[in-house]
């Protein structure tokens, strides 16, 4: 009788601790994002309310960002790494700034040269008027987050680094805290910039300074935007914008764990994240960061039809190729040998990416395509130097 008893008892303990499972489970699943993490990108910019956008603020910088005048050797202007056609970002694992030639994945170093590669791979400028935007919150300009490790705020504040950086556009010419006066010394010699400055920086005595050149290219920036993709508008109400695929790939998008660091309207949350992924061959030293840790920012994931090679090293040539990484890495594969698996971020080793799922995701992604964006080139710059450069 007292064995009988126990075995019922032994089996009431084990259906009681089946039912408690299924709670935990039902977690699990609510664990994964829902459409609300992301969004629609605004219709419209918000500038900082110190630099606030004109026509003829807008106009000088579109001349400044493709006049080589920027640059050290007067060889390498802004839309170099940064082109048009390509989303203003460029077909190349990391660029080719000062002392080479040619455009595209044509562009190579000059045979005389001691340049390095440039260190990381070119980010898209297109949409960095919405970079930082968070849904539910209030969007502030002057602190947007720029750069694979977070390095500037704002795009006033981003406009002249590359001025000031050895392989992007300084050169070997001027050292790195004299070559912003050089270059403000150099335009502020030319007629037609002198007048464009006046016009821009109306009341301002000296308007040709550092200051008034961050706040005319950052101007010009805020208009390169692409923010009407179908995935945008099916956000704004529009159900037959996506296909029935895309949908699907919506769906796993969120279910796999993407939208964990890939959220808001421009598919961000701006942060470092550690994900092993490989260093470029371009240069002999490794890249470990901003915080000598591997985590750089998660990129936008809008255009990215134009936009790749992808990842802060541009090693990863396809899309496919990137969903399999994170597969590889959930299953415990680190491609970068100087990052330790308990560096790797949980976001990223707790995803569920199966490669029976990776084509609708892909698909789902090629719906944040907008090629609806400025790719107008000037015909001639104020310095009279190459449009773009060399």
């Amino acid at each position: 009788m007292h064995s009988f008893l126990l075995i019922i008892g032994l089996a009431i303990i084990c259906i009681s601790c089946g039912r408690e499972r299924e709670p935990l489970k039902n977690k699990k699943k609510n664990n994964a994002e829902t459409i609300q993490a992301l969004g629609a990108l605004p219709k419209y910019v918000t500038d900082p309310p110190g630099n606030k956008s004109t026509p003829e603020k807008v106009r000088l910088g579109r001349l400044l960002f493709f006049d080589p005048i920027l640059s050290g050797n007067k060889d390498v202007s802004c839309a170099t790494c940064h082109q048009p056609e390509f989303n203003y970002a460029e077909f190349l694992e990391t660029s080719i700034g000062v002392n080479g030639r040619g455009t595209g994945s044509k562009r190579e170093f000059l045979e005389q040269n001691d340049i390095p590669f440039v260190k990381r791979n070119s980010q898209s400028i297109l949409n960095t008027a919405f970079n930082g935007i968070r849904n539910g919150e209030s969007y502030h300009a002057e602190s947007a987050p720029m750069f694979w490790d977070l390095r500037a705020k704002g795009l006033e504040e981003q406009a002249l680094v590359p001025v000031r950086t050895l392989e992007e556009m300084r050169g070997h010419s001027y050292p790195e805290d004299k070559v912003i006066d050089e270059i403000v010394a150099r335009v502020r010699k030319i007629p037609a910039y002198e007048s464009l400055f006046r016009e821009a920086f109306a009341g301002d005595k000296d308007p040709v300074n550092v200051t008034n050149m961050s706040k005319a290219i950052a101007s010009y920036e805020r208009t390169l935007i692409a923010n009407n993709s179908r995935f945008d508008q099916y956000m704004r109400g529009d159900s037959s914008a996506l296909t029935t695929g895309e949908k699907e790939g919506l769906n796993l998008f969120l279910k796999t764990g993407c939208a964990k660091c890939h959220s808001g309207p421009m598919l961000s949350d701006y942060k470092l994240h550690t994900l092993g992924v490989p260093d470029s061959q371009n240069r002999k030293e490794t890249d470990p960061g901003a915080n000598n840790d591997y985590a750089f920012r998660t990129p936008s994931l809008r255009n990215l039809r134009y936009t790749g090679p992808y990842m802060h090293s541009g090693k990863f040539a396809t899309l496919e190729q990137v969903l399999q990484f994170y597969e590889d890495i959930a299953g415990g594969k680190i491609p970068n040998p100087n990052v330790k698996p308990a560096q790797i971020d949980t976001l990223a080793t707790s995803m569920d990416v199966n490669f029976k799922d990776i084509s609708r995701i892909v698909e789902f992604l090629n719906a944040l395509n907008d090629d609806d964006f400025d790719k107008s080139v000037p015909e001639s710059v104020p310095s009279g130097l190459p449009v773009i450069g060399l």
